[in-house]
């Protein structure tokens, strides 16, 4: 097979592994906002990445492969920065719908899509994103009932979800299972404590915990692995596009399994989201070496 189309099929692999771990968090955030009522988002979180953990460190025992200083560092500021970026989503999704907080959120990803571009065309999809984007922020009148502390978490969770692509590139470098299964014990490491906190012993509850279970595969373990599947084949500006897709995912899982119905509008803004999606994945060059994507060595 030659060089052109082993590229061509790796980022073939690297595209379906993110759509599927967007699908997969879609579904599992949707069923994770019905157990705030019991444990709050913080015990929610806490949960959903504990239980991810506990499963990836099962399936992969990291400790088998030998691991560098250099790479217990940077796993472990992916994994600090997984860990934030889902306590303050969580802390968001409490005032601000499920659509609007992947939205606002999804403008950390976007920052580092620009900053990362080298290519005039680069610049059309993200601007099909920002549309996108825009259609389905509420703006003017709207945008007065918003919760200002839900927006300020959601904002954050923004950087955080920025942090999170700098250092799991950075983190791709080492053994992709365990990367991911170190990073999320880092995760669940940082959130514990604030769920604890939280919901006290009501965390240990047996039907709780089967809940979290659930919530741990479809919404951390299951989309991070395939997420790592990406970040080791995909440029970080081509990632960062792509996940354009997950607020179209979003309003699908709602019109799926919470009956939502969209507007016109917000199927524009869908369609020019996946416009964006589907362009830079046409256009996408092979992946550079990490010098050449601005990553620190």
């Amino acid at each position: 097979m030659s060089p052109t189309r082993i590229s061509q099929s790796a980022t073939l692999i690297a595209v379906l592994a993110l759509i599927g771990s967007m699908a997969s968090l879609c579904v599992g955030t949707s069923f994770a906002k019905s157990l705030f009522s019991a444990v709050g988002a913080q015990g929610t979180t806490a949960l959903r990445v504990g239980f991810s953990a506990l499963i990836l460190l099962a399936v992969w025992r990291p400790w088998r492969l030998p691991l560098s200083a250099r790479h217990a560092r940077v796993i472990a500021l992916y994994g600090a920065s997984l860990g934030a970026t889902n306590l303050l989503f969580y802390m968001a999704l409490r005032s601000i719908p499920l659509g609007l907080c992947i939205a606002i959120e999804f403008m950390g990803p976007l920052t580092v899509a620009v900053l990362s571009s080298r290519r005039a065309i680069d610049f059309l999809w993200i601007a099909f994103a920002v549309v996108g984007l825009l259609m389905l922020l509420p703006l003017g009148d709207a945008a007065t009932h918003l919760d200002p502390v839900g927006l300020g978490y959601a904002m954050a969770a923004g950087v955080g979800w920025a942090l999170y692509i700098v250092f799991g590139q950075m983190a791709g470098s080492a053994h992709g299972g365990q990367a991911t299964s170190l990073g999320l014990t880092m995760a669940a490491i940082v959130v514990f404590p604030f769920g604890l906190a939280h919901a006290g012993m009501d965390l240990f509850t047996p039907s709780l915990l089967l809940s979290g279970l659930a919530v741990g595969l479809l919404s951390s373990a299951i989309p991070y692995s395939l997420e790592m599947v990406s970040l080791k084949r995909l440029p970080r500006k081509t990632f960062g596009i792509l996940l354009s897709m997950e607020p179209a995912m979003g309003a699908l899982a709602g019109l799926v399994f919470l009956h939502e119905q969209l507007t016109m509008v917000q199927w524009l803004a869908i369609g020019s989201i996946i416009a964006a999606s589907i362009g830079c994945t046409v256009t996408a060059r092979g992946k550079r070496n990490v010098a050449d994507e601005g990553v620190p060595a």
